[in-house]
């Protein structure tokens, strides 16, 4: 049996990495030859180039750079062998140094890289560790040999760009492997002078070309990564491992930004019918890579994208005329070595869309207006026109064509978040549905994506609060308290992302640990700014975002479009929006339609009793509504039926607001304001255009009461009308009656005021804080419907509003 094993940078970390290595190969010699591929050590690569670039710029830093890369070496070296073997090995490290040194000596002189010397550069790290691999190797009397894959691996040179020679490097490989007897055979991964290849991609390549020469039984990569995965983990944080995958799917997404492999490497593995398997040498995850995937089930198997793009379109009101202009295009675009990322076309070649890296957009405005200067002049075809600032996303699966609907699911997911598709492609065999967006929802993108096709289990709700009072100090702790709940019942997972009071903010982009959320706002929070605080709900820019509001604050109430506008669903259980003019209100309805963004105000009327809902489903199955008459102030029915108790009015209000049943200024609750945008509210929900200042209020308070100037002036004018509130109970009580403050909506007409209930009416036995609603419709025309409660409280309130954000993360 013959295995090909490849060790990238990303496993070669220090010295504890090697021995892993080491170890992992004398646990599985048994019949097996090994042809082992080895990278340079972690970052190496990325320094020398980096020594290159600064010695071209006539920067002498790069002598620190070589120092550091010198120390590194000798380090493991120190780490990894015992003292008479460490003085011959670092004896020639240092010559190797030396001769580093004056590579870039010379570079610095003449001011220029040429590719000779950054190959020079490059192949001292693959060299040397490649070879202290080997020589570690002997230490466990195993036969091993090292082999520079230079002199075996041949390369040509034409116009002058190498490339590799296929046919002299098969044939080097397969004599020289015929009389090697050595059951090891390290190879450093490195080509000599070849610039088709980028450094990171050449050992991957060796690898691929080795185990097709040998038709080995299997091609094993060994990286820092577990395989290749459902996405890039460094954006989506539920990225898993793929278990098996096929070449062309592999291929695909490597194509689009998964750099775990290059199609180089797969192509000449898989037309030998190896199989590949990459691995982390870390984890017991890895991947299998075959020619075929039996094991395929989902549509999707990855997601990957590549975020750095440009769309260059070009079109003609008459581009039918000209035929060939798409053959000319990619032409003049392969001449100028511009890949091609991505291809849309109208089937009348009216127009063509190509998606290109940015950073050759220029280039290719230049050649094409150019190659196509006499068709512009003559107004046959546009000038090539440029969308910048654009991103690539790939959804990659051999059973797509199989599978009903992916696109449907694709562009509803995207859709449901406010990200617009630019432009979409889908290869003839189906395996690939490309889409492009907006570079600022990349990762966005992907996440709603790799959510919609691999996340069944729970559905992540980022919340970004507003209002750390006692309704929303309720409801982080019922946040907290239901979190399995809700993952059981409802699949659904809360992060609080963003905090806010009066003061201070916080922003987690992990998610804030709510048992510590006074920690981090005394700790690690900026000064409060409303609008600082919408700017980076925008930059963070998460899928599935929703915007709380737990204040009583009219400048966040007059903001709520701004989230609409933008796809984030608002809930709130401030008033002030859904009561000022009816135009505002009609306006944030239809965003949250036109937007798809959920906008749930159920708290308004009466906390978490279901007042609007209940009303909705009415006039939603066809039902005419005749008349609202409802108690739909908690605060005030505690009042009044304390009143009933006591004999000082002032006494009871100040109960009922250090209870947290009054608004904290209660001259709110006393003066009917806070009733009468409640009746409005139902009344705009039964289709009224009414204003504020339409609804009739009758007073109860004294006119002094109401033009008070502050809440203690307030109390203290309580104290002066005590007489006139008790000569109110006393007429009330003598009648046997009860007073309620009463809402009511009929016939487009609303009123609000206090009354005397007989015993015979529905509201004469609402106890404590209850409210309660009387729907009279059509069809509860005999017996109204009755909705009754606890309608005032931070606890119950909370709840409502936590009931809010269920309903809109399951829409």
């Amino acid at each position: 049996m013959v295995k090909v094993l490849h060790f990238r940078s990303s496993s070669l970390v220090d010295s504890e990495s090697l021995k892993k290595i080491c170890t992992f190969l004398k646990k599985n010699t048994k019949n097996i030859k090994y042809v082992i591929i080895i990278s340079a050590f972690y970052h190496i690569t990325d320094d020398l180039i980096k020594c290159g670039k600064l010695a071209s710029k006539k920067k002498k830093d790069y002598k620190k750079i070589l120092k550091l890369i010198e120390y590194k070496h000798i380090n493991i070296i120190n780490e990894l062998f015992n003292l008479k073997k460490k003085s011959c090995l670092i004896s020639n490290l240092k010559k190797n140094i030396n001769k580093l040194e004056n590579i870039c000596d010379g570079i610095f002189q003449v001011e220029k890289l040429s590719i000779f010397s950054l190959e020079n550069l490059i192949s001292f790290g693959v060299l040397n560790s490649s070879y202290l691999i080997a020589e570690k190797i002997k230490e466990f009397d195993l036969k091993v040999k090292f082999k520079d894959s230079r002199k075996l691996i041949l390369t040509d040179y034409e116009s002058g760009c190498s490339k590799i020679d296929l046919k002299k490097s098969y044939y080097n490989l397969i004599n020289f492997f015929k009389k090697e007897k050595s059951q090891y055979i390290i190879f450093p991964g490195i080509i000599a002078f070849s610039s088709e290849i980028t450094p990171l991609e050449r050992a991957d390549y060796i690898a691929g070309i080795v185990a097709s020469s040998l038709k080995a039984d299997l091609l094993e990569i060994c990286t820092n990564v577990n395989g290749i995965m459902t996405a890039n983990p460094k954006l989506v944080s539920q990225a898993y491992t793929i278990r098996n995958i096929s070449s062309e799917e592999a291929m695909e997404l490597s194509h689009f930004g998964a750099k775990i492999i290059s199609p180089t490497t797969i192509q000449p593995v898989i037309e030998k019918n190896i199989p590949i398997k990459i691995k982390s040498l870390f984890e017991k995850k890895e991947t299998y890579i075959e020619r075929i995937n039996f094991f395929k089930k989902k549509p999707v198997t990855g997601i990957s994208g590549i975020k750095q793009i440009s769309l260059i379109t070009l079109e003609g009101s008459v581009g039918f005329l000209i035929p060939g202009f798409s053959k000319r295009l990619f032409k003049k675009l392969s001449e100028e070595k511009i890949n091609v990322i991505f291809i849309t076309q109208s089937s009348s070649e009216y127009s063509i869309a190509v998606g290109i890296n940015e950073k050759d957009v220029l280039k290719a405005k230049l050649v094409i207006d150019n190659e196509f200067y006499i068709e512009i002049s003559n107004k046959k075809i546009k000038p090539l026109s440029i969308e910048r600032d654009l991103c690539i996303i790939a959804l990659v699966g051999e059973t797509m064509k199989n599978m009903h609907g992916t696109s449907g699911k694709i562009f509803s997911a995207l859709g449901k978040n406010r990200i617009n598709i630019r432009a979409i492609a889908q290869g003839s065999t189906e395996k690939n549905i490309s889409v492009v967006i907006n570079k600022t929802d990349f990762k966005k993108a992907i996440n709603i994506l790799h959510e919609e096709f691999f996340e069944k289990k729970n559905k992540q709700i980022n919340l970004f609060l507003i209002g750390l009072g006692k309704v929303g100090s309720n409801l982080l702790d019922q946040i907290y308290k239901q979190k399995n709940y809700l993952k059981k019942e409802f699949k659904l997972k809360l992060r609080v992302i963003g905090l806010a009071n009066s003061k201070k903010m916080i922003f987690k982009k992990d998610g804030i640990d709510i048992k510590k959320y006074k920690y981090y706002l005394d700790k690690m929070s900026y000064e409060m700014d409303l609008k600082k605080f919408m700017e980076i709900m925008y930059e963070i820019n998460f899928r599935n975002s929703l915007f709380v509001d737990n204040t009583a604050n009219i400048n966040i109430a007059m903001i709520y479009e701004n989230f609409l506008k933008k796809g984030i669903g608002v809930i709130t259980c401030n008033k002030i929006a859904c009561s000022s003019t009816y135009d505002y209100y009609k306006k944030l309805k239809e965003l949250s339609i036109n937007f798809n963004a959920p906008f749930l105000f159920e708290t308004n009327v009466g906390a978490s009793l279901p007042v609007i809902s209940t009303l909705n489903d009415l006039i939603n199955s066809g039902d005419k509504i005749y008349k609202i008459e409802a108690v739909l102030s908690g605060s005030l029915n505690f009042i009044f039926n304390k009143f009933i108790e006591k004999n000082n009015f002032f006494e009871v209000v100040k109960e009922a607001q250090n209870s947290g049943y009054t608004e904290p200024d209660p001259r709110i609750d006393l003066s009917g304001i806070d009733v009468m945008r409640k009746i409005l509210i139902l009344a705009r929900e039964c289709g009224s255009n009414l204003e504020l200042e339409n609804i009739y209020k009758k007073n109860f308070l004294p006119e002094e009461c109401l033009n008070s100037t502050s809440i203690d002036h307030f109390y203290n004018l309580l104290k002066k009308y005590n007489n006139y509130f008790n000569e109110i109970r006393e007429k009330t009580v003598k009648k046997g009656k009860k007073l309620r403050f009463i809402a009511k909506y009929e016939n487009g007409n609303a009123y609000v005021g206090l009354q005397s209930i007989k015993v015979d009416h529905p509201f004469f036995n609402l106890e404590g804080k209850d409210n309660m609603v009387l729907y009279n419709t059509q069809r509860y025309s005999e017996q109204p419907l009755i909705i009754k409660g606890a309608g005032a409280g931070a606890e119950v309130t909370a709840s409502g509003v936590l009931s809010d954000i269920i309903k809109a993360s399951k829409s």
